[in-house]
């Protein structure tokens, strides 16, 4: 079969990633810390959005996620920029005259300086019970009539993962009780947003990063074995334990008591997940890619187009009846005639996945155009496009599927 006339083709990419780091952000004293690379002006989206939305939309590519800074509308403690709420405004106008229904993102990595280092963030409670709901309360009001729908926290367990446990992005630190309070804090922050902002029209959708994981050995030893399945169960229950939250109510975090929370069962429109690859993981804990010798790109993920599959499926079987979508997947990458060949096999694994009768609405390539990417700065493209909006043949692999020609070379 064809995938139903409905379906919806996008692209998505972050503020930071396509405006560069609001100055007054954590993630811009990050850069200044010498933590990143600089974001600069990203790739110059903020005065090139007109065109990049003509563009997506010649392309068939018409639903777009972006991220609505909060750092740059609030940079200061109840102070917000007018100039920036009229930037926002005009953003979202000419999206609406372009055909471009627009995600809006909440949170997407970044935040004011002011709330994650001054006010403790989500894991102070006053930060997530008053300060954060208050923002979404007055972002709805602002941005709600212009916005197709609504994405409160960008993956939450990312998040959580990188400021607190890799230490890879703010606060930068490794503790693990500390990332049970955070990882909990931010499911936490995310269901409120989605509680407030039910009462709109627009539909509101989780994304939640997900990967298959299989356990790995380096030898026979029956030991290593049962060690590497003991630590892949732990990491994919670290991955996939959300999943009981939006299905029974419930929210599990390793270290941290369970809590029963009844109107998380059921809570959000649309249930979307991020793929990047598989993961292997090994008796003392590292990991690396599954398949084991799969290629890895340039943020060193292994694109697999298989386990996106399987990830489709099992998320299907986790939450029957919930509409899903894929909200991002992609290839960082030079070549791309891989990226181009990854694009076409994932395709056909969600239109297997659609076929086989799982309520999928929707897939997303992350990113449109060549962007920032965090730690790896300007040299892992992500982009069906490039920095100087040149579309790729991998754009035209996604314009062929977006208009229903499938009429591709290769």
């Amino acid at each position: 079969m064809t995938l139903p006339d409905d379906f919806w083709w996008g692209t998505g990419a972050s503020a930071t990633q396509t405006e560069g780091a609001a100055p007054a952000s954590d993630w811009f004293r990050w850069e200044q810390a010498g933590r990143a690379p600089r974001s600069g002006d990203g790739n110059e989206f903020w005065r090139r959005y007109a065109d990049d939305f003509g563009l997506l939309a010649d392309f068939g590519l018409t639903h777009h996620r972006l991220t609505l800074d909060w750092a740059r509308l609030e940079p200061e403690p109840d102070r917000h920029d007018p100039a920036v709420i009229e930037h926002y405004l005009d953003v979202l106008k000419t999206a609406r005259d372009a055909g471009i229904n627009i995600w809006a993102g909440l949170h997407h990595t970044t935040l004011p300086g002011w709330f994650s280092e001054n006010e403790g963030g989500f894991v102070d409670d006053r930060g997530r019970t008053y300060l954060w709901p208050r923002h979404v309360d007055w972002m709805a009001e602002t941005f709600g009539d212009l916005v197709f729908g609504w994405v409160p926290i960008h993956e939450p367990g990312e998040f959580a993962t990188r400021g607190w446990r890799t230490a890879t992005s703010p606060p930068g630190v490794a503790d693990p009780e500390q990332f049970a309070l955070a990882l909990r804090a931010t499911h936490l922050a995310d269901h409120e947003a989605w509680r407030l902002l039910q009462s709109g029209e627009q539909p509101v959708m989780a994304i939640h990063h997900l990967t298959p994981i299989r356990p790995g050995v380096t030898s026979r030893h029956p030991d290593e074995l049962a060690a590497a399945e003991r630590e892949a169960s732990a990491a994919d229950d670290l991955v996939w334990a959300w999943t009981r939250t939006l299905r029974d109510g419930v929210l599990e975090i390793p270290g941290l008591a369970t809590r029963e929370i009844p109107d998380m069962a059921g809570s959000f429109d649309l249930v979307g997940f991020t793929y990047s690859g598989a993961h292997t993981v090994y008796a003392d804990g590292h990991t690396g890619p599954y398949p084991a010798d799969a290629p890895a790109d340039l943020t060193g993920d292994a694109p697999w187009p298989e386990g996106l599959g399987l990830t489709v499926r099992r998320l299907a079987e986790e939450l029957p009846g919930r509409p899903l979508v894929v909200a991002g997947l992609g290839v960082a990458t030079d070549d791309d005639a891989w990226r181009t060949d990854v694009l076409r096999n994932s395709l056909t694994q969600i239109e297997a996945a659609v076929d086989d009768g799982i309520d999928l609405r929707g897939a997303f390539h992350r990113t449109g155009i060549d962007s920032y990417e965090w730690e790896h700065g300007f040299d892992a493209p992500c982009g069906l496009f490039d920095r100087d909006r040149a579309p790729r043949e991998s754009a035209e692999m996604a314009r062929a599927w977006a208009t229903r020609s499938r009429n591709v070379p290769g």
